[in-house]
């Protein structure tokens, strides 16, 4: 690693993600080849989510990729909300097209006009959808591999209900999904909790996020959305159903994602100047095992107990592998997959064979251990158990010690130049947000808030704004974001 990542962050973050192997860049700005280190580790985030989905009914729907101007344009606040960031099709070979055809930014009105056709009755519903697939957003500077890029992968689910309980139900059924996949499997704390007005999806009625914050950059990052859009977007593509007095109704909506914007946020949290660390969750490979042959060593012994303890593992479910290279020496493999953030390594050698055992390395604090080999399986459970445990926790320690409660402008303006999580105490009113942005405007960006926490610590009453000095209704995290 030629860059470290408490002096230069950015330089250190696009170094991890390309020799880790996870991408590499492409010849259009803002685009990036997902290789397979990262693409198994969308795959098993993948398979989580999507099974727990299918226990909540959803159906799994492909829409295609592009829109027409028309129908993208049906839902004044949404459109402008995406407008700068949507790209067009204008040409077919040389010939100019009669009308430019958008790719999705996302599918709302992609999918909605045929809702509005398979919809006629309460029978029809709740209907629940979800696609797995690119979009692209286009208009932006700083592109950055998986936080920040012109073309991601996602999920996107879309749900209509007969009523707006319904629809708020499953509005923090998703929420917890979410914090599922950064606490359970990314081992990345964060935040569950509302947007404001002025953050909220646009066109929608509300939105919940869950909120993850960069010590070293001292920025907020969100992480996924679940939105309730309200009967908005069924005003504007006519979905309504029969209910059971045989009245017509309106329906009421939710959309909600995640992206693999989930994997960046991962490697800027747990990764180190040695290169990326992974939760055993989500590594492609939990334990790669190195056979250490000295010289006159049995190499073919060795050999064959490294086969021996990469198939014993593989058959207990563990996904482990073996680096048989020749051309290449031991330390130079140790440095290779601590650089790929394999959570454990076992080196077998001549000594290990005469004991009947093998040495362990664990990747998130180096330590090292000899374990007898008929206690591999559980050993090794219990190690790649106790990395998963250890990840969230030293994370959450550090985001923890960021989080800045302030009440005045003064200790605001501190917190944000220290490069602090501030928690605020806020009157709600989107003038004022504005007024900070506005106020705070410079060349490390913005402050705004991120999001209203639904663990709430007490407001006693009397307290006032931070910013405005109007009441406070509320405490909300404010910084720096993505």
């Amino acid at each position: 690693m030629a860059y470290k990542k408490d002096d230069n962050f950015g330089e250190w973050y696009s170094e991890v993600v390309v020799n880790s192997e996870m991408i590499e860049y492409y010849d259009i700005s803002g685009c990036y080849i997902l290789r397979p280190w990262a693409m198994e580790i969308w795959e098993l985030l993948k398979e989580f989510f999507d099974a727990e989905i299918k226990t909540l009914k959803l159906k799994p729907y492909y829409f295609p990729l592009f829109v027409t101007e028309n129908v993208l344009q049906k839902e004044k606040d949404h459109i402008e909300g995406f407008a700068p960031e949507v790209a067009w099709v204008t040409k077919s070979g040389k010939s100019d097209l009669e009308a430019p055809i958008a790719i999705r930014p996302t599918s709302e009105t992609v999918m909605y006009p045929y809702f509005s056709k398979w919809i006629r009755s309460h029978r029809d519903l709740p209907l629940k959808c979800n696609q797995w697939c690119n979009v692209v957003r286009w208009e932006f500077s700083n592109p950055t591999p998986f936080i920040r890029s012109r073309e991601f992968l996602w999920q996107e689910g879309h749900t209509v209900f007969a009523t707006k309980e319904e629809a708020d139900e499953e509005v923090l059924q998703i929420l917890e999904l979410y914090r599922r996949i950064y606490e359970e499997f990314l081992a990345v704390p964060v935040s569950k909790g509302r947007k404001s007005e002025m953050e909220k999806f646009a066109g929608g009625l509300y939105t919940t996020s869950v909120e993850a914050f960069i010590p070293n950059t001292g920025r907020g990052i969100q992480g996924a959305t679940s939105h309730c859009l309200g009967q908005n977007f069924a005003k504007m593509f006519d979905i309504t159903f029969e209910n059971e007095k045989g009245e017509r109704s309106m329906v009421w909506q939710n959309s909600w994602a995640y992206t693999t914007r989930s994997i960046g946020v991962m490697v800027m949290t747990h990764g180190d100047d040695k290169g990326l660390v992974l939760p055993p969750k989500v590594a492609p490979i939990q334990v790669i095992v190195i056979p250490v042959p000295f010289k006159d060593a049995d190499t073919t012994a060795i050999k064959g107990a490294c086969e021996s303890t990469v198939y014993t593992l593989n058959q207990a479910g563990i996904r482990a592998d073996l680096d048989a290279r020749e051309n290449y020496s031991p330390g130079w493999k140790y440095s290779q997959w601590e650089m790929k953030g394999v959570p454990l390594r076992i080196e077998i050698g001549p000594k290990d064979l005469a004991n009947k055992q093998v040495s362990i390395v664990r990747r998130d604090n180096g330590a090292k251990v000899d374990i007898p080999s008929t206690d591999l399986v559980e050993q090794v459970r219990v190690l790649l158990d106790g990395i998963q445990v250890n990840l969230l926790e030293t994370a959450k320690q550090k985001r923890d010690a960021c989080i800045a409660p302030v009440s005045t402008w003064g200790e605001f303006t501190a917190a944000l130049n220290d490069k602090k999580l501030i928690l605020a105490p806020w009157c709600d009113e989107e003038e004022v947000e504005k007024d900070v942005k506005a106020r705070t405007k410079g060349e490390l960006g913005a402050a705004k808030t991120l999001c209203t926490p639904f663990d709430q610590p007490d407001l006693p009453s009397g307290t006032v704004c931070f910013a405005s000095g109007k009441p406070a209704t509320k405490w909300s995290f404010w910084g720096r974001s993505y």
